[in-house]
């Protein structure tokens, strides 16, 4: 019996980029793990939507000229059998080049994955372990329940919490300077949306 917090498995063979991009389109959202096809289900809450929404519009007020902000669904392409979606991504635009119509081909600048009740072993533990293997300098994971930003960087080959961003404590980076938000700003613009 699968556990509450595991995503159901698609197929149990392996399975490449091409394989995934050649899927009709059913209305859900997968990503590729290690060659497995996972269901992400279900699909984001409106309140997960506007907290996404809100930091993607700060993040691109605040960073435009440097930075490129996307916001999923786009396929984050690792490698051709790890493709993953995730809620914000950041490639500085000296690297544009990774950026391509299949989506994002390499290694951006920074990741971030909102927590949802569905989400959180994924993104805290599979998640984690996966953007610190593909060497991504930073990762994000917001916290909307408790108002809170875990800012990881990557030391070596693992990722180290840096610091854990409360309400009114203003988000900061050493690598993307231009970062200038509060988490009070992100969800106060969901405060009154069902979540």
């Amino acid at each position: 019996m699968k556990k509450r917090d595991e995503q159901p498995i698609i197929r149990e063979q392996t399975f490449t980029y091409d394989d995934y991009a050649q899927m009709p389109d059913d209305g859900c959202r997968y990503e590729l793990a290690d060659g497995v096809l996972e269901l992400m289900s279900p699909a984001p809450t409106p309140k997960h939507q506007v907290i996404s929404n809100q930091m993607q519009t700060l993040l691109t007020n605040s960073c435009q000229l440097e930075y490129i902000v996307f916001a999923s669904p786009i396929d984050l392409i690792l490698s051709a059998k790890e493709v993953r979606q995730p809620d914000l991504v950041m490639v500085h635009r000296s690297r544009k080049e990774i950026i391509t119509r299949r989506g994002i081909e390499g290694i951006p600048d920074m990741v971030a994955e909102i927590l949802s009740p569905h989400s959180v072993k994924r993104d805290k533990q599979k998640k984690l372990k996966i953007y610190a293997a593909y060497h991504i300098p930073e990762y994000w994971i917001i916290d909307p329940g408790n108002e809170a930003l875990e800012q990881y960087v990557l030391s070596e080959n693992r990722y180290e919490l840096l610091n854990i961003y409360d309400r009114e404590e203003p988000v900061q980076s050493n690598r993307i300077s231009c970062v200038s938000f509060t988490m009070g700003q992100i969800v106060d613009a969901a405060a009154d949306i069902p979540g």
